[in-house]
Formats: C-alpha cells, structure tokens, sequence
C-alpha cells in the first residue's frame, strides 16, 4: 500500500468543489459524506454494480457512491461500465459501510441522463483484485488504465513532475527548453529510430536524449537548463527498458560534479510522495562499489558483502576458477594474477541441499567443495578473516581483476531472491536506498576488441589528475561520471562535459577513432566561448516504478509499448503502402 503525503490529489483542491470546477458535477464521487446531508448533487460517472435492485454504485477516480434508483427501466438495461449524470439528495445510509469512504451516505436519484452505454461484452472487468494478462491489458489499455491501481500511478507521475517543476523552476531559476526530436545521426551510443523524408537519401534520427542540445544550451547562456524530454533508442527491451521513455534532463554552468549531485538530492527529497528520504545519499567510488557488491548499481539493502581471501588462499587458486579469464587485449602486457573472493550468506545452509542451489538459475555453489579442495587449516584461515560460522554457506570465485566480482555480484542478487521466495526477509520492501557512484572508468575496451568505447558518453570529462593519461594510457583515465543508483536500479547518470573543442576533437578522433566532422556543430559551439558545464538525467519511468512498486516501468506509462517494441492497442509500428514507400524514396525488398 502507497502512502501518498504532502500533496495528494484531494490536497490540491483548497477548496470544496474545485475538484469539479469547470464540469457538469458539483462533486466527485468520493467527497460526500455525513455534513452533505440534504444538499442536491450531481455526480459523473461510471457505473461500477448493482446490488438488491435498486442501489447501484457510480464509481469516478476520487471513489465510489451508492445510489438509490426508484423503478427506472433506462437504467435497468444499461450495462456495466456505462457512463451516467445523476443528480439527486444525499441522505443518510440506512446501512452504514464503515470500509467505504462515503459508506455514511447514499444519494436518492431524481434524475439521471445516460451519457454513454457500454457495450455488453467487455474485454475484462474493470476491478484492482484481478490478474489480467499482460497482452489483454495493453490491447485495451482505456480499460486498464480505469482501475484504481493505473489510476494512482499516473496522478502520482503527474504530482512528483509538478514538484520537480516546481523545485527547478520556482525555487532555483532553471529553464525549461524544448529540444528537437528530429536531429541527424551520429555514431556511437544506443541504435537509433531514422524517420525518413520526401527529399531522397535524407534521414532524420529521434534523438537518444538531448545531450547535444543542452551543451549547445551552455554554449548559449542558457546556463541553468531542464526538460521533460522524451528520448528514443531502438534496442532490446525488458522491464526497465521502452523504445521510448522520459527523461528529467538537468544541465548547468560553472558547477561541478558535487554541486550536481547536491541538487539532485535536494530535488528528489522536495518532490519525493512517500515516507521523508534522507540526503545526502550514501556515496561509492566505482572501485569501491565492484570490490564490495561486484556491480556498479549495487543493491545495499542487505549484506553479504564480497570479501578478498588471495592471501590465505593464494597456491590453491586455480581451484576455484569459476570462469574462465578473458584474452589479454595487449600481449605485450603481462596477464593480471587472479584473485579469490567469496560470500558469505549466513545461517541458510539448513535450508538448502546443494543440488537445490546449484538447480536455482544455474548457479553453481562451491560450498560442498571447501572440505575436498582446502585443507583444514586454510579453511580455517577463511572462517577466521571472513568470520564464517556453521550454517553459513560460502561461495567462492576466482579470476582476474573484476571477473569474481561479477559473478559473485550476480549470485547475491540471486541468493536474496531465493531466500525470499522462501519467506526469509532479506530486503526491507519499504526502504529506497540511494546511491552514489562516480570516478568510473572514461573508457573500456569494445565488445569486438576493435579498439576503445565511451563508458559514459564521448562528451564526458576526464578528472583533472588524469588528463595526460588521455595521451598515454586513456584505459587507466577516470571519467567526472556519476550514476545514481535505488535499491540496486540505475535511475540516472551524469557527468562533467569536456567543454574545450581541441580536447574534444581529441577524444572523437584519436581515442574513439570517430568521425569528428558529424559534430562539427559542437566542436564549433565549443570554440565560442562555451563555459565549463554539467548535469544529469534521471530515468522518470524507472524512478515512478520504484515509487509505485511495481515490476515493471509499463505500469506507470499511461501507453507502453510491448516487449517485443509494440504498440498492441493500434497495431504499430505496422506497414505502409507502396505508394507511401515511394514517396519517401525507400526501396524494400520482398515487400
């Protein structure tokens, strides 16, 4: 159960009847009640059930009603669903219902006008305590989103960008600024949607965010900048991913990254709907977050930390290989020593048999080994520095430089699961842990090995220290990046631009092996005097489905698209003509 607080939406009318202004009610049908009684109403809605005859229920978002309807054959032969105006008195409920917010009242119908009948047969019922199929939903989402649970999630949207507006725009004199959705494309970053044009060879791209436009922004004197924007990437989806999806876009002038983050704390604590959060968030250093919990968006609600046992297991660790050691990419180099870390979950091995954990998610366990391959005396050497107990089970993993992390990153999520799949409380449900990690790696090497990628994006900042290291050793570079992570979630990153062109011209051509010329725009706007800027993105979608507690970020998007990139209800994306085809100039094969 959500608790909404300072601003709900009852809250925001100051008045009684300023929920209704401006239509033909006088009130919702959740705000009657006992100071009500003998006054003349009207109410809009839907009809929800009938019970014994003649009460019926007229349901709108603010709840539900009971009407008395004397013999009234129009209504009578409407169906479920169907939408009516009823005026009539409130009077006192002969069975007063103490669960229902206007259970004290019923309103004696005088008049009532059928605004539209619904047809008989609906896809589903419109009622919170139904499971529908995910398919079904979305193929009739004007009748999905009529439930209270859609409902609440969608005003609660509205009411956290009210006051993120509000904060950055009131309170802090930033700016809100459109940018385009139709830009040219560029190398590098996420598969972009091309929209095509009546001149031939011509393609715009939907941009993947604003990033270039708000640095053009900066380079404008617009120096304190937000939007609302809708972003667009054409990659595989999942819970957490749409084809297109909101950004709060922030960027300012003459900050830095810990001024950035400073505000962003303050925004999320001002605009946050639920129980207080505290600020300043917690904050890791990339490095920090990969030794403890083996990702970059670590869910710290629990324990079950990575701990480091190379020392007393050094001459067996070839042992405990648990993945295989990835290709030197410089052979010049010499190969990095592997490392043996472990986990320990504790007091849960009576709760397992091997075979059990080894069978969840194919994930193997290397506690049933410890007794065949250590002998007693380094595992001794192990329950001693890692404080190992009975009943703990061990995982244990070796590799070289972040490689056992990761996999034992992944088997802590997965034990946390397990355990509570088995009613073992691991996580507190109602905490939101916020963090902070930065100083990450400015590049990594391409999937392919073709040569070096962004980790961020190609406009971000080295730190100061390791400018040179750009010339040198650009892998060793940390970037002024910054993510910030909930409850193991990465809802939004940013960092410091690169704001001199000659560096940036630098990066693209020389370390990235890009094409400078497609941003020749900003290499331009770089050169005129551009001050030196930053910001950040929050992923709105992800930060409202944490909010609202849901699995998946399509339950707070009033119309999502399907896994599979589909809009269900009207059949898109879907083909077009011949003779359309041509007029943009597009040839297809097999047509």
């Amino acid at each position: 159960m959500i608790k909404l607080l300072a601003y709900n939406c009852t809250d925001l009318a100051n008045k009684e009847g300023e929920l209704s202004s401006y239509s033909h009610r006088t009130h919702t049908c959740g705000e009657l009640g006992a100071k009500h009684i003998g006054q003349e109403v009207t109410l809009c809605g839907w009809l929800q059930y009938q019970r014994n005859k003649n009460f019926y229920i007229l349901r709108d978002w603010h709840g539900i009603t009971q009407a008395y309807v004397e013999k009234n054959d129009i209504i009578d032969k409407l169906y479920f669903e169907s939408v009516i105006k009823l005026k009539g008195e409130v009077r006192v409920r002969v069975s007063p219902n103490k669960e229902m917010k206007t259970g004290e009242i019923e309103v004696l119908a005088k008049e009532i006008e059928i605004l539209n009948p619904a047809k008989q047969s609906l896809p589903f019922e419109v009622k919170d305590n139904q499971e529908h199929n995910e398919v079904l939903r979305l193929q009739h989402r004007y009748l999905d989103i009529r439930k209270n649970s859609m409902q609440r999630n969608l005003r609660m949207r509205s009411q956290v960008l009210m006051k993120i507006r509000e904060f950055l725009c009131t309170n802090h004199n930033f700016v809100d600024v459109e940018t385009p959705t139709l830009f040219k494309r560029t190398s590098g970053g996420a598969q972009e949607f091309v929209v095509p044009t009546q001149t031939p060879g011509a393609f715009y791209s939907l941009p993947q965010s604003p990033q270039q436009f708000k640095q053009l922004l900066m380079a404008g004197g617009i120096d304190r900048y937000f939007q609302i924007a809708r972003c667009y990437r054409d990659e595989s989806l999942g819970p957490e991913r749409q084809p297109e999806f909101t950004q709060v876009d922030i960027e300012m002038s003459f900050t830095d990254q810990e001024k950035v983050r400073k505000l962003i704390e303050d925004m999320l604590v001002y605009s946050w709907p639920l129980e207080e959060i505290q600020a300043p968030f917690q904050r890791f250093t990339y490095d920090e977050a990969m030794t403890m919990y083996g990702t970059d968006k670590p869910d710290a609600r629990f324990d079950f930390k990575i701990q480091d046992v190379t020392d007393v297991l050094q001459e067996k660790v070839e042992l405990f290989r648990f993945i295989e050691t990835t290709p030197e990419t410089d052979k010049s180099k010499p190969s990095a020593k592997n490392s043996i870390q472990i986990i320990v979950v504790p007091q849960t091995a009576d709760r397992f048999t091997n075979s059990q954990i080894q069978n969840y998610d194919d994930m193997k366990t290397w506690s049933s080994t410890i007794t065949r391959h250590i002998d007693p005396d380094a595992l001794s050497s192990i329950c001693n520095k890692c404080d190992v107990k009975p009943n703990d089970i061990v995982f244990i993993s070796s590799g070289q430089e972040y490689q056992p992390h990761a996999v034992l990153g992944k088997i802590r999520l997965l034990m946390a699961d397990l355990l509570e799949s088995r009613d073992v409380v691991v996580r507190d449900l109602d905490v939101y842990q916020f963090l902070w990690i930065y100083d990450f790696p400015l590049f990594c090497p391409k999937e392919d090995g073709s040569g070096l990628d962004s980790s961020h994006h190609p406009f971000t900042a080295p730190v100061e220290k390791d400018k040179e290291l750009l010339k040198t050793d650009p892998l060793k570079a940390k970037g002024q990046h910054y993510d910030l992570v909930v409850n193991g979630v990465e809802i939004g990153g940013g960092s410091m631009r690169i704001h001199n062109s000659e560096l940036q011209k630098f990066v693209l051509d020389e370390i990235l092996k890009e094409d400078s010329t497609e941003f020749q725009h900003l290499l331009e706007a770089l050169a005129s005097g551009c001050p030196p800027h930053g910001g950040i993105a929050l992923g709105f979608d992800r930060l409202m489905s944490l909010i609202c507690k849901t699995k998946n970020i399509r339950d707070v998007i009033a119309f999502p698209k399907s896994s599979e990139g589909k809009d269900l209800m009207s059949g898109a994306p879907s083909q077009i003509s011949r003779k359309d085809l041509d007029n943009y100039h597009i040839s297809v094969k097999d047509y």
